[in-house]
């Protein structure tokens, strides 16, 4: 069993979500936080993760706008569409194209073995992938045949555009390579594996060293700065929208704050100590990382300091009337998918109103999974219990609802209590 599948087994994240507070980083998936992008206008985030799913955010609320469910195990990689369109790809090797609706668009690629990176081309036309199967793909949105990029010699870590199209990728093989459109690839060598790549406005790359560094290329290949940044292996990149600042995460969990014209770490974000495995900017000042501790926080790169979730801001606690009640607590874990008045309406899950008496998949509106229409459950407490007691995978087989249990029968008990009274 993949170890992405295993992790999400093992964790309670109902609509792999949780509230956003302001005081808390943001509790969302069910597994390490593989992935993150950010729209241009800094209102929306994408997340993905090892439990298999992608997120979509409002990043002004906290709220789960979509919950993205079709990998066959960890979402490695995401990227956002000029047009709005969601890109995803997985451990199971498959790229998928997402507009409306629960399930993908399509499937615009197919690898032999894990994706490990996407970038979007200047042109917004085309996909770049960069796979464990030791290839790298430019794949056009149109459906036209795929580039296929070979050479590397082991896993193909990251990839990126330059501005001028060409492509950039990064290997386990201790390398660097810069793609003409016709032509062997320029090679660069490195001493150490390199984990990721990111291309700046001007041409020049940044490359993460598993030695802990970070190096500098100019567009043709040639080092023009190598900053330590370790000690341990930089497993992720960002690159800011004006193209100055640089953000290089460790596995040991700090981040490093680089300014890219002085080649300099200007401040370094210091997390929990666990591994920060994707990073995105969120306007200049502003950075968004999701770790191993499965959360996203929020960074204000002018202090260092976070400063919450990816929400600022939250409106009124919808559960504060509920203070000390135990099933409230526990229904904590669903509301940022989940609400419960009909005012609330559906976020990434159906509301919760009238639930009780409700046949499965009847809520108007909200875009069911196939699997999920075919089932033939009414919502009572009984087996509302019994879907937190043994999972969804086994209760409602065939969806793509996240597995989760509650695994105490007195806090499944308070639960049921708690929605018959907040669902009326």
């Amino acid at each position: 069993m993949p170890i992405a599948r295993r992790l999400a087994l093992a964790t309670l994240a109902c609509c792999l979500a949780v509230t956003a507070r302001a005081e808390a980083p943001m509790r969302g998936h069910g597994g390490p936080v593989r992935a993150l992008a950010v729209t241009a206008d800094g209102t929306r985030a994408l997340s993905g993760s090892f439990d298999a799913s992608a997120i979509l955010w409002s990043v002004e609320d906290g709220a789960a706008l979509r919950v993205l469910r079709s990998h066959d195990g960890a979402v490695n990689a995401v990227a956002l569409l000029p047009d709005g369109g969601l890109v995803t790809g997985g451990e199971d090797g498959r790229i998928a194209l997402w507009r409306d609706g629960s399930e993908p668009e399509r499937i615009v690629a197919t690898h032999a073995g894990p994706i490990s990176g996407l970038a979007v081309a200047p042109d917004g036309r085309r996909i770049a992938s960069s796979s464990w199967d030791g290839t790298a793909r430019i794949t056009p949105l149109d459906g036209g045949p795929a580039l296929v990029r070979t050479g590397h010699q082991g896993n193909v870590n990251g990839v990126a555009f330059l501005p001028d199209g060409r492509l950039v990728t990064a290997g386990y093989d201790a390398t660097v390579r810069i793609w003409p459109e016709v032509g062997p690839a320029v090679t660069v060598p490195f001493d150490t594996p390199v984990n990721a790549v990111v291309a700046a406005p001007d041409g020049e790359i940044a490359a993460a060293g598993a030695d802990g560094t970070l190096s500098l290329l100019r567009p043709d290949g040639g080092l023009r700065a190598r900053l330590e940044v370790g000690p341990r292996p930089v497993v992720a990149l960002a690159l800011s929208p004006d193209g100055r600042t640089l953000a290089a995460a460790t596995v040991g969990g700090a981040v490093a704050i680089v300014d890219r014209a002085g080649a300099q770490v200007r401040l370094t974000l210091v997390g929990p100590g666990l591994p920060v495995w994707s990073l995105a900017f969120r306007g200049d000042d502003e950075l968004v990382t999701g770790g191993g501790d499965r959360l996203v926080r929020l960074w204000n790169l002018r202090t260092g300091e976070p400063i919450g979730p990816l929400a600022m801001a939250r409106p009124a606690d919808a559960l504060a009337a509920y203070a000390g009640d135990r099933g409230a607590e526990v229904f904590r874990a669903c509301e940022a998918c989940h609400t419960l008045t009909p005012e609330g309406g559906n976020r990434a899950g159906p509301t919760l109103h009238g639930v009780f008496g409700r046949r499965i998949a009847t809520v108007p509106d909200y875009p069911y999974s196939p699997a999920f229409r075919r089932l033939d459950i009414v919502w009572t407490p009984e087996t509302v219990a019994r879907l937190f007691e043994i999972g969804p995978a086994r209760f409602t087989p065939g969806t793509k609802m996240p597995e989760q249990t509650i695994t105490t029968a007195e806090d499944r008990a308070a639960l049921v209590r708690f929605l018959e009274r907040a669902t009326r």
